[in-house]
């Protein structure tokens, strides 16, 4: 008994991605995904306990942390770059691929990927393309 208690206490902790992957593989995908991993305690636990850690050294607006799931560190650090670069004058070609890269820390990041997408394929109509 003693040692089952031992490596309870000291299991490994899953991470947000093994998490998260679980509930994919069982086929759930955007809202029923996010929902998923919310309804999660532990998933729950392991994301604030990266959050309070990581908002320490990194202040998230408050939009951004109701938007994006920020899971990971490399999440942090990509909304750091947005910010930074957003506090700049940038061209507007910058700011359209600025506001693309802000759509890939989302859960559903594909929808806007399409609508950029569907956005300059009607910009550039079929048959006006170099041969």
């Amino acid at each position: 008994m003693l040692i089952c208690r031992y490596t309870m206490a000291y299991k490994k902790q899953k991470s947000l991605q093994a998490i998260e992957d679980f509930y994919y593989q069982k086929g759930l995908r955007g809202d029923k995904l996010r929902k998923a991993t919310q309804n999660d305690r532990e998933y729950m636990e392991i994301l604030k306990k990266r959050w309070l850690k990581l908002t320490k050294n990194f202040p998230v607006k408050p939009q951004d942390r109701k938007r994006y799931i920020l899971s990971t560190d490399r999440d942090y650090e990509i909304l750091g770059k947005i910010y930074n670069l957003e506090r700049k004058k940038l061209s507007g070609k910058d700011k359209i691929l600025v506001k693309l890269v802000r759509t890939q820390l989302e859960h559903h990041w594909r929808t806007p990927i399409l609508k950029f997408l569907n956005k300059l394929l009607k910009k550039y109509p079929s048959g006006s393309g170099k041969k």
